[in-house]
């Protein structure tokens, strides 16, 4: 049962967002508490660390204006929780639950640990059925499934925030759930400029109807940033194993929360790992993005896509690296494409969905879907390298095919992965096959002469099917 104990005059030092107070209750660690300075001000925070003599509380606001003898402490003798209900749709939270936009708190149906243990690998279904992003790149190549969780690795500089904002206004799902589709958005540690721009495009797509945002920014503590992902996430556990749902969940940037890890980390006295990142960096992610997945018996998914920022454009920065052992694949934003003037500037060498194959195919997107993605990388990848070829030889040396591929590389990149406006599936897909008819039929070894019928001769006459899904 949750109790509140007041304590005055214990308080023996403050250094930035710590609190240090004399062992004079018996609390727990994790516990929530509220700190009341001389103006009636409430800072909330939470306990980090104990000892016989003394308790160490992390505020997840500014100590500023805080002194030692006129502090008020409450102990709420519980962990964070958050207040949970119908109404958390079309709301814009900061980044501990409270509303940013003006409107009332949720009303509370049940309220929950924002620190919930993962799924349970005994009840975890295995994750199928396609979600639509409107990225070509990824819709058809890299196909994103409820219950997966499939970040994107981007680079300061690159426009993620931009691909953040496009996929939360434009996924939907295929078919008869598409009614039951949710979004959560977590902007971690985005500036003021950011975060309004989020809001705005949410607002005036419509989209922030059946989507839930919690923008936490720059200029708040870094202890905060490590709440908010969390609190997003209890919200889309609700909405999902609740209300039934299928909900996708954004977050950008898990750089900024690796960032706060490690400072956090620092003020706590902790001996640091590669990099200056804690030791425990990994298991902590993992208390993130273990918590998609579907649940067996359970009609609600939830999916997530984390977006990241890798320092020095390095992919082997331990905040890639262990974000890639966790999670089922990865999306790669490059550098040279986004210079070539190519939006969304995907990589699709790199880039990949170990989970493509539960999501499309016959029943869920199209039965030639598999086999479209195959060909595309196939041919993509062997442009490639006759880029490289070319560059050493020039392409008066290569033969008349490589030349053939040559220009499908650069068709591919500036009709197939540059769109200036989301796509929807049916437009990608023809797209696909459409830009595949410019190579010879005995090249497109992935395809059989039924799908090459079907598809692309003769491609004048015959366009692609709609959708079986």
């Amino acid at each position: 049962m949750t109790f509140e104990l007041r304590t005055k005059g214990a308080v023996t030092s403050i250094e930035g967002p710590l609190v240090f107070l004399k062992r004079v209750v018996n609390v727990g660690l994790g516990e929530a508490v509220e700190v009341e300075g001389a103006d009636g001000s409430v800072r909330l925070g939470r306990i980090v660390a104990l000892d016989e003599d003394r308790i160490v509380m992390e505020l997840l606001e500014s100590t500023t204006g805080l002194g030692i003898e006129d502090v008020t402490v409450r102990f709420r003798g519980e962990p964070m929780t958050m207040a949970l209900g119908p109404g958390l749709l079309g709301r814009v939270f900061d980044g501990v639950g409270r509303p940013r936009d003006g409107g009332v708190p949720v009303p509370a149906v049940v309220r929950r640990r924002v620190d919930t243990g993962t799924i349970n690998p005994a009840t975890r279904g295995l994750p199928q059925d396609f979600i639509e992003t409107g990225v070509s790149s990824i819709d058809i190549l890299n196909s994103l499934v409820r219950g997966q969780k499939l970040p994107i690795f981007s680079a300061g500089g690159l426009p993620h925030d931009r691909l953040a904002a496009g996929i939360a206004q434009n996924a939907r799902l295929r078919g008869e759930d598409e009614a039951g589709f949710a979004v959560v958005f977590a902007g971690i540690g985005v500036s003021h400029d950011a975060a309004e721009n989020f809001r705005a495009a949410m607002e005036e797509s419509g989209a922030l109807e059946h989507t839930a945002m919690f923008l936490n920014l720059a200029s708040e503590p870094s202890a905060q940033r490590l709440l908010t992902p969390r609190y997003a996430l209890t919200a889309a556990e609700y909405l999902a194993f609740e209300e039934g749902r299928h909900v996708l969940v954004v977050l950008t940037d898990m750089t900024n929360y690796c960032e706060a890890l490690r400072e956090v980390s620092a003020s706590h006295g902790e001996i640091p790992s590669r990099k200056g990142y804690p030791g425990y960096m990994y298991s902590d992610l993992a208390t993130i993005y273990e918590r998609a997945g579907w649940i067996k018996g359970v009609p609600g998914t939830l999916t997530q896509l984390p977006i990241l920022t890798m320092p020095a454009d390095d992919i082997s920065h331990p905040i890639p690296d262990l974000t890639g052992y966790i999670t089922e694949g990865q999306v790669v934003l490059d550098r040279t494409l986004e210079h070539k003037g190519i939006y969304p500037p995907v990589n699709v060498l790199p880039s990949l969905s170990r989970l493509i194959d539960q999501g499309i195919g016959e029943g869920y997107t199209h039965k030639d879907h598999p086999a479209l993605a195959q060909q595309l990388f196939s041919t993509y990848a062997r442009a490639t390298r006759v880029r490289i070829l070319s560059s050493v030889v020039g392409r008066d040396g290569l033969t008349d095919v490589d030349r053939l591929y040559l220009d499908f590389g650069d068709r591919f990149e500036a009709e197939f992965v540059h769109q200036k406006e989301m796509r929807p599936f049916e437009e990608s897909f023809a797209l696909g096959w459409k830009i595949l008819a410019m190579l010879p039929t005995v090249e497109l070894s992935r395809l059989s002469d039924a799908q090459i019928a079907r598809h692309i001769k003769p491609v004048s006459e015959k366009q692609a099917e709609p959708g079986d899904g």
